[in-house]
């Protein structure tokens, strides 16, 4: 690795630190940057840094294996209610529920899946 991909790396870190710290402090944005003396046009280009680089780690969508295994612990499957019979798939992890229609195109149902893929 090479000087300038290292500066970059270590410079990722950073932003990456500072976004978490804003998120986890309960604070608007433009008040977190504000008291630590952040101009809020640099953190939100942090941030779109920070999103695009998850985003391109994020693997193909281009694929071969058309199924994606989702590992869900036992522990988090419950029961459905009354309403089940208006989804054909309810997932229930903690507070999220993920509801997918009947009438769901293959396509949303595999981005969701490569999407929970990468959940913990």
């Amino acid at each position: 690795m090479d000087t300038r991909e290292v500066t970059t790396q270590y410079r990722f870190n950073q932003w990456t630190e500072i976004v978490r710290k804003c998120r986890s402090s309960g604070q608007t944005v433009a008040v977190w940057c504000a008291e630590n003396n952040i101009k809020p046009s640099s953190y939100y280009y942090w941030l779109r840094r920070i999103r695009k680089a998850a985003c391109e780690a994020l693997p193909s969508l281009s694929g071969n294996n058309p199924i994606v295994p989702v590992h869900i612990p036992n522990h988090a499957v419950e029961t459905c209610s009354s309403d089940q019979e208006s989804s054909d798939i309810v997932l229930r992890f903690g507070a999220v529920t993920l509801e997918i229609r009947n009438h769901a195109s293959a396509t949303l149902i595999e981005n969701t899946l490569r999407a929970l893929q990468h959940v913990r």
